[in-house]
């Protein structure tokens, strides 16, 4: 299986930074929020999806449905642990890995996510924090497709990606603080 995207331990590059102003904005819903077997039933009528985070891609696997892509940092908000074989049906298309501190969103995640969408889907390992992986799907992803992430406490949300959605993700990025940033800081 491919793996690429690692980057060594002196290199550095482009990423944006969430400011505390944006972060209510980033908070906020942008598609239905569903929980259990409502959000079950939902998945399993997609077509084009991918998911951010562990747990929502988990099941996805588990309900035999699976994402184009697949965005993981095997940690979980409450700290239980993921066993790495779980993801192996996304692993065995195409694994890439990328480094993506917490509260960032790295030029290399952005990139991995078009890759993965140019090159059939599979799945994409960060080391650091996935979360704002959801971005860079809603803004690489084609019109129709959805992206899914957990909220923990409350269920998964389901954005459409349409104009709109990637409109207000381009907006989103623009207001995040760019800056250089090198592994190890």
């Amino acid at each position: 299986m491919p793996r690429a995207g690692t980057p060594s331990e002196s290199s550095d590059e482009t990423a944006w930074a969430v400011p505390a102003s944006l972060r209510p904005v980033l908070a906020q819903k942008y598609g239905p929020v569903l929980a259990g077997d409502a959000a079950d039933a939902h998945l399993e009528t997609l077509g084009l999806f991918a998911t951010c985070g562990d747990r929502v891609t988990q099941r996805a696997i588990e309900l035999e449905h699976l994402p184009l892509i697949g965005i993981v940092d095997y940690a979980t908000q409450r700290n239980e642990p993921i066993p790495r074989g779980i993801f192996q049906p996304l692993a065995a298309r195409r694994t890439l890995q990328v480094w993506n501190p917490a509260g960032l969103l790295t030029e290399s995640l952005r990139r991995a996510v078009r890759e993965m969408v140019a090159s059939g889907g599979g799945l994409i390992e960060v080391d650091g924090e996935e979360d704002l992986g959801s971005l860079a799907l809603v803004e690489s992803l084609p019109a129709g497709a959805t992206v899914i992430y957990g909220i923990p406490g409350e269920g998964v949300s389901f954005v459409t990606v349409d104009a709109d959605a990637k409109n207000r993700v381009r907006e989103l990025i623009a207001q995040m603080e760019p800056r250089r940033v090198v592994r190890g800081d």
